[in-house]
């Protein structure tokens, strides 16, 4: 269907900075709220980049980059994070899905 993933969010720990797609401002503000405090305090906790993104089936993908020699960004710590996020925010993640898949897949 799409040939590149659809990008929710991106929270970079490098240049300090946070990113909501503009096609998802129609989500309600606590929604919104959540979605970068939980991105934010992932990079301030283990840095890197990360990037939340929708698979072509409507599955929300965690996606981390870290730029090459950064020994401040802790791998193992990014692992650990991103699960325990996965268990504490299960009901929003899975609801930011069925948001997808009905307002963008039909």
């Amino acid at each position: 269907m799409f040939e590149e993933k659809i990008v929710l969010c991106v929270s970079n720990s490098y240049e300090k900075k946070y990113y909501l797609n503009d096609d998802f401002q129609s989500l309600p503000q606590q929604v919104k709220d959540e979605l970068k405090i939980m991105c934010v305090l992932y990079t301030e906790e283990v840095g890197g980049i990360l990037s939340l993104e929708y698979e072509e089936d409507g599955s929300l993908q965690f996606m981390v980059q870290a730029k090459e020699g950064d020994l401040l960004f802790d791998e193992i710590g990014s692992a650990l994070k991103i699960k325990q996020i996965r268990e504490e925010k299960k009901e929003l993640l899975e609801a930011l899905e069925t948001y997808y898949k009905v307002f963008f897949l039909q």
